[in-house]
């Protein structure tokens, strides 16, 4: 016993109008992918740096301390980022269900629906501007000390 035609339109309909919420949950895994590949570097120096933190002294375990505070800073905006595009992925999760729940159970679901995708919207939005955040303060912890620079040098 098939579905009717009409029910195979619902269901083609309901699956196009899914697309873009998958599509966007597709984006986000690969931003997941990054943010955790970024995680696990950031990781990895902080453990090398604090297996130097015992055995410097001066002006180098002052170096030391200053990089372990970036690194930190750095790791709390992933993790925090990383929160928010699991919360963003659930809510394109739920918003699909509704969609799918709203063509067969005709319970008014769409307002529900479009909330949950512009709550995923919003959150995206937000691991965005920490992703930034993150981003800007490793590009400013690897500045390239002056005295490496030699500009008194023509070359």
């Amino acid at each position: 016993m098939g579905l009717s035609p009409e029910a195979d339109v619902m269901i083609a309909q309901t699956i196009q109008l899914a697309l873009a919420p998958v599509f966007l949950l597709v984006a986000i895994g690969n931003i997941i992918g990054t943010l955790t590949q970024r995680l696990g570097r950031v990781v990895d120096r902080s453990r090398d740096l604090q297996r130097e933190h015992g055995v410097t002294e001066g002006m180098e375990h002052d170096d030391v301390v200053r990089e372990i505070r970036l690194l930190d800073s750095r790791i709390a905006l992933i993790n925090q980022a990383l929160r928010l595009l699991v919360i963003a992925s659930l809510a394109i999760g739920v918003t699909v269900v509704l969609l799918f729940a709203e063509e067969f159970a005709h319970v008014g679901l769409n307002p529900i629906a479009a909330a949950t995708f512009i709550v995923s919207i919003g959150l995206l939005m937000w691991a965005l501007v920490l992703f930034l955040r993150e981003t800007r303060e490793a590009t400013e912890g690897l500045r390239v000390p002056e005295s490496y620079l030699e500009r008194e040098r023509k070359l």
